[in-house]
């Protein structure tokens, strides 16, 4: 009878079982484990799929086990594999996808890496393929659409998996093409140990929307209250730095000429800036509402709140990013993630830290440290505060690398609060506010 085997990752498993115990470093008894564990009456373990895996090295994993490793750690290698991406199959091809807004590439090989398959369609035409098509490993670049077009697929029963961009480059050819492009997707997304970005929902980007545009019309109401301040320095009226300053300014130039200091043609020419100025901050107002409710009715948002330092822009900018957080396989990660850890410059055995490395999202990153900025204000004025070793750190260091420090380990909270899905505790060591 010939020989079958529950998956792809079993096959090389007990490849290499079958290897170490015909040189007698494994026994009988552990051998009949792995006929039990690995064979199975399923579709046959083809040849085809055994160059697929000696081409990408996969088997290598496997035979670079210590020989005295146990069971357990042996089946959590096969797990984490089996996790990570590695083709299956399931799959009857693989699909490297460049999108665009109107002409798409398509790079499908098989489970071997033979090309089936090159092609470009137009928009109308790629939902109408993909229905066609046998359930399939499709990877695409986590760029603008990418979301959409990954639930799209998603419905017609295939295997989305989002690159981001930077992971994907390494495979591309040389010459910059959407046709070599395609074909560095397909190879990324068939590596077994790919990092791959979860797929939003559209609730997610939706409250995702309701920040961005909020920033623009923070940055667009900056903007406007530096001209409107810069235009009247020059009559030698200034006034403080805020936004009672600004909205000191404001109310001069609402006044006119009977406030006595602006004549008419310069408070016809200011006039448009303060109504620009008032129509953002009831626009920003109205955002903030809108935000705060999406934070009310989302439970992950909420839970997120419970931890000093988060508030409602934190939380709800954090769980339309992160979602359950299972995408991290720990706290470290999500920072890293994040930009929060320092860049290492490495070698040789010697360990060279710099300065964080502000990679990922600067949005998040942003909104962490601001916050860890308001957990520090108690500590910066000798408060008792929710973080004691910030506060002794704030007693060694500056206040924005305290706050940095703090930020960080703000992200590894976030990651274990979404991960167990229970609010913040305080340790008992910690002094109470």
């Amino acid at each position: 009878m010939k020989k079958t085997y529950k998956s792809d990752a079993f096959a090389a498993l007990h490849k290499s079982a079958s290897d170490l115990h015909g040189i007698g470093l494994m026994s009988d008894g552990d051998r009949q484990y792995f006929d039990e564990t690995c064979l199975e009456t399923i579709p046959d373990y083809t040849p085809e799929r055994v160059k697929f895996l000696r081409k990408r090295e996969d088997l290598m994993v496997w035979t670079a086990l210590p020989l005295a490793a146990s069971m357990c750690q042996i089946e959590d290698r096969l797990k984490t594999s089996i996790k990570q991406g590695e083709p299956s199959m399931e799959h009857h091809s693989i699909v490297g996808l460049d999108i665009a807004k109107s002409v798409f590439q398509v790079h499908r090989t098989d489970l071997s890496g033979e090309v089936l398959e090159r092609r470009t369609l137009r928009r109308g035409a790629l939902l109408k393929y993909f229905t066609s098509l046998p359930p399939a490993l499709i990877g695409i670049e986590a760029c603008a659409g990418a979301h959409h077009w990954a639930r799209s697929f998603q419905a017609l029963g295939h295997d989305v998996r989002l690159i981001a961009p930077i992971y994907v480059k390494p495979y591309v050819p040389r010459q910059k093409n959407d046709a070599a492009d395609a074909a560095g997707i397909c190879e990324a997304v068939s590596r077994p140990h790919m990092r791959f970005v979860p797929v939003k929902s559209v609730a997610q980007q939706s409250a995702l929307m309701l920040h961005r545009v909020r920033e623009i019309f923070i940055k667009q109401r900056t903007m406007q209250i530096n001209a409107l301040r810069g235009h009247l320095a020059e009559l030698g009226l200034v006034s403080a730095k805020g936004r009672d300053g600004a909205a000191a300014l404001m109310r001069m130039v609402e006044e006119g000429e009977s406030g006595n200091q602006l004549d008419r043609l310069t408070c016809s020419a200011l006039a448009p800036l303060v109504r620009q100025l008032r129509g953002l901050q009831d626009d920003i107002t109205g955002l903030d509402k809108k935000i705060l409710n999406w934070h009310r009715q989302s439970e992950t948002s909420k839970l997120l709140e419970t931890i000093p330092g988060i508030g409602v822009l934190n939380a709800t900018a954090l769980a339309a990013s992160l979602g359950d957080g299972s995408a991290f396989q720990s706290g470290r990660q999500l920072s890293a993630w994040l930009g929060l850890v320092p860049r290492q410059n490495s070698t040789g055995g010697k360990t060279r830290l710099g300065k964080i490395t502000k990679q990922g999202d600067s949005y998040l990153r942003r909104l962490l440290v601001m916050g860890a900025t308001s957990a520090l204000k108690s500590a910066k004025r000798g408060l008792p505060g929710p973080y004691p070793w910030a506060a002794e750190l704030l007693t060694r260091k500056s206040y924005r690398l305290a706050s940095v420090a703090l930020a960080n380990k703000l992200a590894r909270i976030v990651w274990a609060v979404l991960t167990s899905g229970q609010p913040y505790r305080r340790p008992n060591h910690q002094t109470t506010v």
